[in-house]
């Protein structure tokens, strides 16, 4: 029997009978706001150890614990596929990592390019979000978001690790290469790049990279958000794990 119906990311391990101690925050959540008390269930996962069907056994205004009873699922890694986007407005970024850790992408990676208008971001938040996607959609792994960095390092982290670069210079070129993509196998990146788009000399580098994809996402510019979740689409209907 499965009537639990909220669902917690913890850093904790899980097992049969393992009992998992609260946050304040979390505490808070299921006892002040979604009113449960001891007996309630709590579907719990932490990333490596699956989803766990538990039950509340304290419950407290700033601390609680939960046990861990029947495993309800296994733990399911997304494929090997990592998000880089310039920032953009507050909540646009909060956007697309929300939906970046809804879609499946494994790492989450801000980039600054030159044209960026986002002078910082707060790694702490962006994973929160992340965290709270996951738990909404009912993913049992949470993406990393990796700190800021800038374009020319991001892009030397990525080894022989595929990009699918969408190139708003290439509009109207017609949607993204499916075929082609489905070609090439194996780990990927997305670049989504800022509201400014690319600059010449950032274009021209990552045309010049062998393991580069250029691609157009249709006949019209998108916002970046926007541009975020087609690129996603896309590489997930050819190489990912919705098919």
């Amino acid at each position: 029997m499965n009537d639990a119906k909220i669902r917690l990311y913890v850093e904790h391990p899980l097992g049969q009978g393992q009992s998992v101690v609260l946050s304040r925050e979390q505490a808070h959540y299921l006892f002040g706001v979604m009113r449960l008390s001891v007996g309630a269930a709590v579907l719990l996962f932490n990333g490596s150890d699956g989803e766990w069907r538990a039950e509340v056994v304290e419950a407290g205004k700033r601390s609680g614990v939960l046990t861990c009873v029947t495993k309800t699922r296994d733990v399911h890694l997304p494929p090997d596929l990592w998000l880089m986007f310039a920032p953009i407005k507050k909540a646009r970024t909060d956007f697309i990592v929300e939906k970046a850790a809804e879609m499946g992408a494994r790492r989450i990676v801000p980039v600054q390019t030159e044209f960026t208008n986002a002078g910082r971001v707060q790694r702490d938040r962006l994973q929160a979000h992340a965290v709270e996607a996951a738990e909404q959609c009912g993913g049992t792994f949470v993406p990393e978001v990796a700190e800021m960095q800038r374009l020319d390092r991001a892009l030397a982290t990525l080894g022989e690790r595929r990009l699918l670069f969408c190139d708003e210079a290439m509009v109207g070129a017609g949607a993204g290469d499916t075929p082609a993509l489905r070609d090439n196998p194996g780990p990927w990146a997305i670049l989504i790049g800022p509201e400014g788009g690319f600059s010449e000399r950032e274009r021209a580098r990552l045309h010049g990279l062998d393991q580069a994809h250029a691609v157009s996402l249709g006949p019209r510019i998108l916002r970046a958000d926007t541009a975020a979740v087609a690129a996603l689409t896309l590489w997930q209907m050819a190489l990912g794990d919705w098919t």
